[in-house]
C-alpha cells in the first residue's frame, strides 16, 4: 500500500472501521464528541481521505465507505516504522518491544504460538 494517512485522517477512518459506513454529518458528530472537531475540520479531513483513495462517497447525504481495511493500514505502518527504525529488521522491533514490556504469562503464551504458527 503506498497509501500513506496522516493521524487525522487516521482519526476519520478508525470511525467508519468500527462503526461501517456512515454520513460524514455522522463522522463529524462522533469527532466532535471524542476530540472536539467542528464540522469544517471533519468535511476537510473527509475529502482528503477521499482524494487520497481511503474513501468512497456516495449518495444520498454524503455517505462515506471505507476502502482500505485497518489491517493493511496497521501492515503498511508496521513496515514503515520497521524500516526507518530498524533498518528492516522486524526483530529489532520485537527486540525492543519486549524489553520496555512487562507481559504476563498469557501475553508470553500467546507470543509463543504466533511464532509457532509461523515457523
Amino acid at each position: 500500500m503506498a497509501l500513506k494517512l496522516f493521524d487525522s485522517e487516521l482519526k476519520v477512518m478508525d470511525v467508519l472501521w468500527k462503526k461501517g459506513d456512515q454520513t460524514a454529518k455522522q463522522i463529524s458528530d462522533i469527532l466532535k464528541a471524542e476530540i472536539g472537531w467542528n464540522m469544517n475540520t471533519t468535511y476537510t479531513v473527509i475529502k482528503k481521505c477521499i482524494a487520497k483513495g481511503a474513501i468512497e462517497r456516495s449518495e444520498p447525504h454524503f455517505m462515506c465507505h471505507a476502502q482500505i481495511s485497518k489491517e493493511a493500514v496497521q501492515e503498511a505502518e508496521a513496515e514503515e516504522l520497521i524500516g526507518k527504525l530498524f533498518d528492516g529488521c522486524p526483530n529489532q522491533l520485537f527486540a525492543t518491544l519486549l524489553g520496555s514490556q512487562k507481559l504476563s504469562k498469557k501475553e508470553i503464551d500467546s507470543l509463543r504460538q504466533m511464532i509457532t504458527d509461523l515457523e
